[in-house]
């Protein structure tokens, strides 16, 4: 059974549901979710919250945090699962913000910064990672390592 299996199997007793808040990933986490039947019973959506407009007006995200820390951040991470959780009504969320290349970097915050936050029944967490690789390898070590830190949350 794959990762993504074993996380559909704990959502399928329709208990509890996620959605997902997208940047550098642009909807490849929600893909990841969506690519399995029957997930609809627990998968409830995502926002792709690419520009900043975005993370404000929609997962209302704080503009002062967003100028001071800036999109790529632990604390707009955070605000951005809490945002989506709340928007969309769900026990968990995800997600994921950081810069994928190939420009974009600095010296403070390098192409494959990334930072994931997990919104739980326990808690929420946000950490910082640091890929390597071309553009869509960072986005799919991105949408990997969402999933690994969920499954182990859920523990399975």
């Amino acid at each position: 059974m794959t990762l993504i299996e074993r996380i559909a199997e704990k959502f399928s007793t329709g208990k509890v549901n996620i959605a997902t808040a997208e940047s550098c990933t642009g909807g490849l986490l929600s893909a990841a979710f969506t690519d399995l039947a029957g997930s609809s019973n627990w998968y409830t959506g995502s926002v792709i919250a690419y520009a900043n407009s975005v993370k404000e007006n929609i997962l209302l995200v704080d503009k002062e945090l967003l100028e001071q820390k800036g999109a790529v951040s632990e604390e707009v991470a955070f605000a951005m699962v809490e945002g989506v959780a709340s928007l969309l009504q769900t026990d968990y969320a995800i997600a994921t913000t950081g810069i994928a290349g190939p420009a974009g970097g600095s010296e403070e915050k390098p192409v494959g910064t990334v930072y994931i936050a997990w919104k739980t029944l326990e808690g929420t967490y946000v950490k910082k990672y640091k890929f390597v690789g071309d553009r869509e390898e960072i986005r799919m070590q991105t949408v990997a390592a969402a999933l690994l830190g969920l499954a182990e949350f859920l523990s399975c």
